[in-house]
């Protein structure tokens, strides 16, 4: 091997990054862009070494999951026949859920965004995380509805 060829270094994705930093992904292409991040342009798309990642935020960069694998899932549930103050409970309750979890999946946070059709009376829940924590927040939501404490007119 040549003298400056580093072995063994973990590279990251922007999105990836984006992911352990709670920023959007866009955010982490700016620094990139602006060198504020140093990355490595490997065809179309950047690599960040572990030690400039380290550099960029003053900490260790995290370790990779076992076996190098990450997963990640995404969910999009629809709640139909809904009012606005069941809404907001049913809202409120899922993103303190998604805020209280450990960070069991390789230290991403849960990410949890709602939009609410009024005139629908129709709410839409995204979630994106690990397996383990959707999951949790699924039966979450699942309760709630199935206890009709998210229906019209309880409460």
């Amino acid at each position: 091997m040549g003298k400056g060829v580093r072995v063994a270094e973990r590279y990251y994705s922007v999105e990836r990054v984006a992911e352990l930093l709670g920023l959007h992904v866009k955010t982490v292409r700016g620094y990139v862009r602006d060198g504020r991040l140093n990355a490595t342009r490997i065809g179309r798309q950047y690599r960040i070494a572990a030690e400039d990642l380290e550099a960029f935020t003053g900490r260790p960069a995290p370790a990779p999951a076992r076996g190098g694998l990450h997963a990640e899932t995404s969910a999009v549930v629809r709640v139909d026949g809904i009012g606005r103050e069941e809404v907001i409970r049913l809202s409120n309750t899922v993103v303190a859920a998604a805020g209280s979890r450990p960070r069991d999946d390789g230290g991403a946070p849960l990410r949890v965004e709602t939009v609410y059709d009024e005139d629908r009376a129709a709410l839409t829940v995204v979630i994106l995380g690990g397996p383990a924590g959707a999951a949790e927040l699924l039966k979450i939501i699942d309760l709630l509805v199935r206890d009709g404490r998210a229906a019209p007119g309880t409460g």
